[in-house]
């Protein structure tokens, strides 16, 4: 079985990789999905990224060199708030400070968001994932979906910003989404499908600039 160990601790974010992930096959043999926890590593990365991709190839490099062989996969995600000049963005995770809780994070962003009309709360969600083979190459997706910043936390499903990210076509947040309606529409979800397609058809095509095999997908939903 090929192992596949996603550095993050986040129990909420494995759970939806797991399920996107489930029945994946890489080079004909099937996949185990663990956490860094599961595979007992635990490393420090520093994320001195500019951009959602960079900061998911550090992590996944900083950990393949842990991994003994497994593929190695990591994600940065996070919100982009188009009226505050897409903030929090890549510091999404530390926005106020890591130990901050979500509920005082999303507070914050409606008090910034005050008075501010509809149709100026457009945002999205932004998934970068990066996956490190055994064998050095990297391969990375990117992908979005587009939503409104919401008056007031909605849902107790999901985690992070999910309360306050609204889907118009939906009608709902996405915290107020099923596990399986989530998955189908989430940045995530989107990024980890196509990364899942470029591992069942692994070529030895190598990308000159890069040394790795780069994709992205980027979609908006109809959220007007």
């Amino acid at each position: 079985m090929q192992r596949i160990i996603f550095a993050t601790g986040n129990a909420g974010k494995i759970r939806e990789i797991k399920m996107i992930l489930e029945n994946l096959k890489v080079n004909g043999e099937a996949a185990e999905v663990i956490s860094m926890k599961e595979a007992g590593i635990l490393v420090e990365v520093e994320e001195d990224g500019k951009s959602f991709v960079e900061n998911a190839v550090i992590k996944a490099k900083a950990v393949a060199k842990e991994a003994q062989g497994a593929i190695v996969m990591a994600d940065d995600s996070g919100l982009e708030i188009d009226y505050l000049n897409k903030e929090p963005g890549i510091y999404s995770a530390r926005y106020m400070g890591e130990n901050t809780s979500y509920h005082v994070k999303n507070k914050k962003l409606i008090e910034r968001l005050l008075g501010v009309p509809e149709e100026k709360r457009s945002a999205r969600f932004v998934c970068a994932i990066a996956c490190v083979l055994p064998d050095g190459r990297v391969l990375t997706e990117e992908a979005a979906v587009e939503g409104r910043i919401g008056h007031e936390e909605r849902g107790e499903n999901g985690f992070g910003y999910d309360p306050i990210f609204m889907i118009p076509a939906y009608g709902k947040s996405t915290a107020e989404l099923s596990e399986a309606e989530k998955n189908e529409i989430s940045h995530r979800g989107r990024a980890l499908r196509a990364m899942r397609v470029q591992l069942e058809n692994l070529s030895e095509v190598r990308d000159e600039k890069t040394d790795g095999i780069r994709g992205s997908f980027y979609e908006n939903t109809d959220c007007q």
